[in-house]
Order: structure tokens, then sequence, then C-alpha cells
């Protein structure tokens, strides 16, 4: 696809609600480093809408040549999409979504931005074998998709609900285990990396009191929440003299896909993106 084919083309992000997101900061940055005139936009669709949002986007009546999908709507685009690749289908969720050949393509991409993340921040993070994620909500997915993939054999997922665990690690096989919350303690023991992809700490709600210094040696504490940057979790882990890695890299990586899909052109993350992200948080807190 040459720089031509890819002028103008229009993109979107979807979501109810979609205002608040940082996505098109994100492409219209890389839109202009890389001189292409096309745009990516947010558009607000209510889950009743979807359907009909989806078969414009097929039709190709919406001009969209595909974009991004945020919540509520990640489960149930993947039913409408014509085709789903292999990690989409194993995370159980879509987030992003382009035509080729006049059929509806879907993907998810938070499994490959999760990982870049760590790879750019923390290389050699994937030579442990012994992770803790906890949380049980729908991003906690393609974490453990990820951890699969990069080799982990031991997966513990940590829920105050237990039975919401279980039904995760029911999905992802027998590398991952459920526990409850007072497990938690006792699995951070010589385990190489911690996850959070909880929103404990946030808005003021207490965030319970971890004792991170009985990981391994090379032990790594990584939140998926960047808002902020430093969350209660990583400060606490950072107090304590374990490495840490925030969750902007995660967002600003896994947009790259996306953006090679619908404009043709391989974007970078660079310090520069990453500051203008910061300063719109900063701007906006």
């Amino acid at each position: 696809m040459d720089k031509t084919e890819t002028t103008g083309r229009r993109a979107f992000i979807i979501g109810d609600p979609i205002s608040h997101s940082r996505s098109p900061l994100i492409h219209r940055h890389w839109l202009a480093r890389a001189g292409l005139a096309g745009s990516y936009d947010p558009v607000a669709v209510s889950p009743a809408d979807l359907p009909a949002f989806v078969a414009a986007l097929k039709d190709g009546s919406s001009g969209f040549c595909g974009g991004n999908v945020t919540i509520p709507h990640k489960e149930a685009v993947l039913e409408l999409a014509d085709e789903a690749d292999a990690t989409a289908r194993e995370i159980g969720a879509a987030n992003t979504l382009w035509l080729e050949n006049g059929r509806l393509m879907a993907t998810n991409t938070d499994s490959h931005g999760f990982a870049a993340n760590l790879d750019e921040a923390a290389p050699g993070w994937d030579g442990g074998t012994r992770a803790v994620v906890l949380g049980a909500g729908g991003a906690c997915r393609a974490i453990i998709h990820a951890l699969i993939k990069r080799g982990f054999g031991s997966i513990a997922i940590v829920n105050r609900t237990e039975a919401r665990a279980r039904v995760l690690a029911d999905r992802f096989g027998p590398r991952a285990k459920a526990y409850g919350m007072d497990s938690l303690q006792d699995l951070l023991a010589g385990a190489d990396l911690f996850v959070n992809t909880t929103s404990l700490g946030m808005g003021g709600t207490e965030t319970p009191q971890i004792d991170f210094t009985g990981m391994s040696d090379r032990a790594l504490v990584t939140d998926i929440v960047y808002i902020p940057l430093v969350t209660p979790m990583l400060a606490m882990a950072k107090g304590q003299g374990l490495p840490t890695v925030d969750g902007l890299g995660m967002l600003l990586h896994q947009a790259v896909p996306g953006f090679e899909k619908w404009f043709g052109a391989t974007p970078e993350v660079t310090p520069d993106l990453r500051r203008l992200l910061i300063a719109d948080m900063e701007a906006k807190a």
C-alpha cells in the first residue's frame, strides 16, 4: 500500500462513552509525522446502534476504512466481524477492525501492546516463569494471553470474587489458576512478575497493603492503569525497591498495528509521543 492509496483514509474509535479516549491524539500525531492526509475521529455509538454502524462500515457507506473499538463493544463486535484472527478469538474480544478484500476483519492488539510496553521498558521481563495477575475483568484476558504467548508456565489470577477468576483460568487452560485475595501474599513469594489490572486505589478507593519483597531476584511490578502514571500499586512497589513499569506504554504500543492496517505506514512510539500524552493527562487532571 503506497502513500497515494492511504491519503484521505478515515479511521475511527467507537465506544459509549468515547469523549475520554486519547487514541485520537495518538493517531493524529502519527498522521502528521507521516505527512498523511488521513483522519481518525471518535464516534459515540450506543450498544443498540452498533449493528447498524458495523453494517455501514461493511457496505462502505460510512466512509471509514476501519478503526478501534472500546468499552462496551469489544465482545459484541467480535461476533459482527466477517473474520476474527486467532488472537481476538482466544481473548474473546476485538479492539481493531479493518476492511480487507470487501470483508470486515477483527483483531485484538491489547496483548501486543502489553508485551511491547514491557519489551521497551524492561527488556528480558519474559525470562521469568511465574506471574501473578490481580483482577479478572475484561482487560485481564489480553494480559493472560500475552503471558502465555511469552512462555510463562504459571499464571495465578487473583480476584476478590474467585469464581470470576476461575472463569478466566478455565478459558486459558492449565497454566492459569484462580485464587481469592487471601492467597495473594503467598503467591507473590518467588514470583517473577506482578500485573495489576484492577482499579484499586483509583478515585480514592482503598488499596490493600502488599509486600512485594518476597518476589524473585528478577521481579517486576507493572500496572495497566495509566492515570495516574504512578498508581498506588506502583508507588508501593517502588517504595519497597522493586522495578516498575507504568501502563501508558501499553496504550501507545497497542495502537501501532491498527495504524499500519488503516494507513499503510508503521508508526513509532517515541519519547515525544509519550510526552504529548502525559501533557494531555496533566492538563485534564
